[in-house]
């Protein structure tokens, strides 16, 4: 099931970006391929908090938004990696960029 996209009447391009990559795992997920092949369980083991329904969910979205390339291999037992697009790929310096500035910023997790 797709997620809900968040409405865009005025063309934001924040909005935009956001219904692309908005949600909670997009950006992690984009991160661990950077660079490589990862098979299904590899990423499950590498983002250990994400369940591998919701993992599954967000592969098949991000297969749709041309974000991960699925290539499956007609082994015993079967085989299937993920990587990324060249949409994909092109998320990496952004990513890159917010990974420096949250260096500087430091997260309070206390409750007021």
């Amino acid at each position: 099931m797709a997620r809900k996209l968040i409405e865009n009447p005025n063309d934001c391009p924040i909005t935009h970006s956001m219904n692309i990559i908005g949600n909670k795992w997009t950006s992690i997920i984009v991160y661990m391929l950077a660079n490589r092949k990862l098979r299904f369980g590899e990423l499950a083991i590498r983002i250990d908090k994400i369940s591998r329904k919701v993992l599954a969910n967000q592969l098949k979205e991000m297969e749709l938004r041309g974000i991960v390339i699925r290539e499956s291999y007609a082994e015993i037992p079967p085989r299937v990696e993920y990587s990324l697009t060249e949409k994909g790929e092109r998320l990496l310096p952004i990513l890159n960029q917010l990974c420096a500035w949250s260096k500087d910023i430091e997260l309070d997790m206390t409750d007021e």
